[in-house]
């Protein structure tokens, strides 16, 4: 009986003493009462961040105006390369925008043209059949400068012919409308609709 006495008085100082924490001398209770409380927004950090802008449809691209240049300076060029190895004129794309900002000449854009494929046939000596022989992929990359100077044209245009890559064709000329035109998505059913409607 006196055994049966002590274990109930054990169990119910270790039920006792599960409520309180001990910290150092000092006895705390553990009783958790923030857990029902409301947090009132504490920890969230989405008011900290900018505001993201709204997905909405892009806007069409627009032309810019073309310069057309004065006596002393050109107006809009593009530094065109072209090339069947994408990484040569990659590459040489990179240092043609570089060099442009290191020689202080205003970027406007730089962009990749859509690539071409063409294929090449082969003809056979005793007979007019045609087999396929190789498909070449062709990459343009376009450097528009704004802005370059007459005086200081040539130079540019030595250092880019005395760095240029075997295999890469580089060719220098003024952007037109045409330019702009070729960089767009044609598509021809809904210019048969404009036609129709005007």
């Amino acid at each position: 009986m006196f055994l049966i006495q002590a274990f109930a008085l054990s169990r119910g100082a270790a039920a006792r003493e599960s409520r309180i924490c001990a910290v150092g001398s000092t006895l705390l209770s553990c009783n958790r009462h923030y857990r029902s409380q409301p947090t009132h927004g504490i920890g969230k950090f989405r008011h900290l961040l900018p505001p993201e802008p709204s997905k909405k449809r892009r806007e069409k691209i627009q032309m810019q105006e073309i310069n057309p240049g004065s006596d002393h300076e050109y107006g809009d060029l593009n530094i065109q390369m072209t090339a069947y190895d994408m990484c040569l004129v990659e590459n040489y794309a990179q240092y043609v925008h570089k060099l442009c900002n290191r020689l202080s000449i205003k970027v406007t854009e730089s962009y990749a043209m859509p690539t071409k494929t063409m294929e090449m046939l082969l003809m056979s000596e005793k007979g007019f059949k045609l087999s396929l022989d190789a498909v070449l992929t062709i990459h343009q990359r376009v450097v528009q400068i704004r802005g370059l100077s007459s005086t200081f044209a040539p130079v540019l245009l030595e250092v880019l012919q005395s760095n240029q890559p075997e295999g890469v064709h580089l060719a220098v000329k003024e952007h037109t409308e045409e330019d702009f035109k070729v960089r767009l998505k044609a598509r021809p059913e809904l210019e048969d609709l404009i036609a129709q409607l005007g």
